[in-house]
């Protein structure tokens, strides 16, 4: 399978609009500059941007708001068939939620090491996930396992659940 397309005039249009969210919003006083959009069949169906501190949202980058406006006005949970446009490459939270959201492909315009230069520096993110839990900068344990159990196990035996 090919990773690479041969990005067209539609998609340098695209990535100008997510770049262009990022400074609008960011100069509006909304948070971080990033922005997104998401698209479907060459239209803009979503766009997000950072508003992380204008609502006291931690997970409120461009590219997880651009996936929720996106879901919500296509009425699904998972995004095949589109394509995410974002004004640097993804953290890995919003990296996560594009692959549970199912995107199709993303293209991104500044890279982390950018991000990083002006203080948006996630690398000790990419490297906390393969750290063994014993080893992470928050301490974390397993607590109830026996009593969580249960609802993993009413839920392999539910008969009308929608997988995801």
């Amino acid at each position: 399978m090919c990773n690479h397309a041969h990005p067209n005039k539609q998609d340098q249009a695209m990535m100008q609009a997510a770049i262009d969210i990022s400074i609008e919003k960011m100069q509006a006083g909304f948070g971080g500059p990033f922005g997104a959009v998401i698209v479907k069949d060459g239209k803009i169906v979503s766009r997000g941007f950072n508003q992380v501190t204008t609502s006291n949202d931690p997970t409120a980058h461009a590219e997880v708001v651009a996936i929720r406006e996106a879901c919500k006005a296509l009425d699904t949970f998972e995004l095949s068939g589109c394509e995410i446009y974002t004004s640097c490459e993804p953290c890995p939270m919003c990296l996560s939620a594009i692959y549970w959201a199912r995107l199709d492909r993303i293209w991104y315009g500044n890279t982390r090491q950018q991000a990083a230069d002006i203080g948006f520096d996630d690398e000790f993110l990419y490297r906390e996930v393969g750290t063994p839990i014993a080893d992470r900068k928050i301490p974390t344990q397993q607590l109830l396992g026996e009593e969580a159990i249960k609802a993993f196990i009413a839920w392999d035996e539910k008969e009308d659940k929608i997988l995801y």
